[in-house]
């Protein structure tokens, strides 16, 4: 138990993995898939809805006076992460024969454009003895401007070549399924906000549920057209090989950046976190927006595999960095 629990430090993220299992033995397909894909677009409905509820406002606007820190970690997060993203899918094509399948190329540069996590950046940020508020704000501010960045940025990066849904009916979805619920939430705070508090656990296994929906549908669509039929053990091993080089890259520039522009160590630890952690929760709702069909699944399995990793590799890296301020 000790071993797994080393391995897949979130359970949430094993859950993640076998729906992926169930996906590619049981797809859901046909008619029942049409269904599915409105149900999907339910849960992200209320999805983000509840991010709007849970999300004080007065605790942004106090965030937003330390503008110097917030705008390195935006910076870090939507132009030196996507540019990584970038240089990964470019070179990916020199490390194995024919290249990665287009699916995962996508997938890596859609990586590299989500926003940061909030729960493990803050808690790792926390244990390594970094700037707690800080790291709680920009993991909610990031997201909520990931909601406008991630999809200007796959438009940008991906496009429709790229097989990215972004014609006028992707920015109506966008508006209908994630920003009005958001911004009825946050309407709704005054009503409803003590509610939430008092129940925190349900609202996480809503929020849990609806991704795993969303990663089922979208697996599914990519088993029954076809595309998992490329992944085999090599070009999953060359896959994680670029993404653990990926990680290990922003962690080394995120903290080096802290240090060239003169940041506390509490704020480099915080932009190490935050700049450096990529969120699957906000990952598989975007991927069922902006990616239509059997391209969702192979999309959204780097944004999987990296977040398994950023969690394994952060939790003895902040230990190192709180016995490093303890000495």
């Amino acid at each position: 138990m000790s071993i797994i629990s080393t391995l897949i430090p979130d359970r949430f993220v094993l859950m993640l993995m076998l729906t992926i299992l169930v996906a590619a033995l049981l797809p859901v397909s046909g008619v029942a898939a049409v269904y599915a894909g409105h149900a999907v677009s339910v849960s992200i409905f209320f999805l983000f809805f509840l991010h709007g509820l849970r999300l004080p406002r007065a605790e942004v606007l106090v965030a937003m006076r330390n503008w110097r820190l917030q705008a390195i970690m935006f910076a870090f997060v939507f132009a030196f992460m996507p540019l990584l993203a970038f240089g990964a899918a470019s070179a990916q094509g020199g490390l194995i024969a024919g290249g990665l399948p287009q699916g995962l190329v996508v997938g890596l540069l859609f990586l590299g454009i989500l926003p940061s996590t909030v729960q493990s950046a803050i808690s790792y940020s926390s244990l390594a003895g970094g700037n707690i508020a800080a790291s709680v704000m920009a993991s909610a501010l990031l997201n909520l401007a990931g909601i406008f960045m991630t999809p200007l940025l796959v438009a940008l990066l991906i496009g429709a070549s790229g097989g990215a849904a972004i014609g006028s009916d992707t920015v109506l979805r966008i508006v209908a399924i994630l920003l009005l619920p958001f911004a009825l939430g946050q309407m709704a705070q005054g009503w409803l906000g003590a509610w939430a508090v008092r129940n925190k656990p349900m609202l996480t296994l809503l929020d849990r549920t609806a991704i795993i929906l969303a990663v089922y549908v979208a697996f599914s669509s990519a088993v029954a057209g076809g595309q998992m039929q490329a992944l085999d053990w090599r070009v999953l091993g060359v896959l994680t090989a670029i993404i653990c080089a990926m990680l290990a890259i922003a962690f080394v520039s995120a903290w080096a950046l802290g240090g060239i522009i003169g940041l506390s160590r509490a704020d480099r630890i915080s932009l190490l976190f935050a700049g450096s952690h990529k969120s699957i929760a906000t990952g598989a709702p975007l991927a069922a927006i902006l990616f239509t069909g059997p391209l969702a699944g192979l999309a959204i399995l780097p944004a999987l595999i990296y977040h398994q990793i950023q969690l394994i590799v952060s939790a003895p890296l902040a230990a190192k960095l709180a016995k490093g301020q303890d000495g």
